[in-house]
């Protein structure tokens, strides 16, 4: 057993031993479902992860006030303002939108749909970049916050990539 083993780690130690299979990032649906998004994501231990801190919307009418929600759209428009935002920076990481595995998302309730948080608007700006032509999945959580750091903002996304 000792010579087994002495045998082994001289082995390891020159780079002779077989390396271990690298595993995939597994993305688990969810049963009997359809929706874009996964029910779970298993990242194995090759895998580098990257987390990226919380983006919020892009001004799209400058002639509005910067705490308005003029100056940044309805939550379609800012949703999919950060989404672009998001893709961009992972694009500057040499990362992938398909690379995200975990989604949090932000959303304040819009005073015209009556203090709801708007997730119709949401999940239209989401399955342009998730589901559909890109099929990989995150694990997402969507809530509902009273308000974000500028009254102007519906929207704030986090995510979480990883890749091999």
């Amino acid at each position: 057993m000792k010579k087994a083993l002495a045998t082994l780690l001289i082995a390891a130690a020159c780079g002779t031993a077989a390396a271990a299979p690298k595993a995939d990032i597994v993305r688990h649906k969810i049963p009997n479902s359809d929706f874009p998004i996964a029910l779970a994501v298993t990242i194995p231990p090759t895998a580098t992860i990257h987390f990226i801190s919380g983006q919020v919307p892009a001004v799209v009418n400058k002639d509005a006030p910067a705490d308005s929600i003029e100056a940044f759209g309805d939550t379609k428009a800012q949703s999919e303002s950060v989404l672009k935002k998001i893709k961009e920076i992972l694009q500057g990481m040499k990362l992938d939108i398909s690379d995200v595995v975990k989604m949090q998302v932000f959303l304040v309730g819009d005073p015209a749909k009556g203090g709801k948080a708007d997730t119709k608007g949401f999940m239209e700006a989401y399955t342009q970049y998730f589901g559909g032509a890109q099929p990989n999945l995150p694990a997402r959580a969507v809530v509902q916050v009273a308000g974000l750091s500028n009254p102007g903002w519906l929207v704030e996304i986090e995510v979480v990539a990883a890749k091999k």
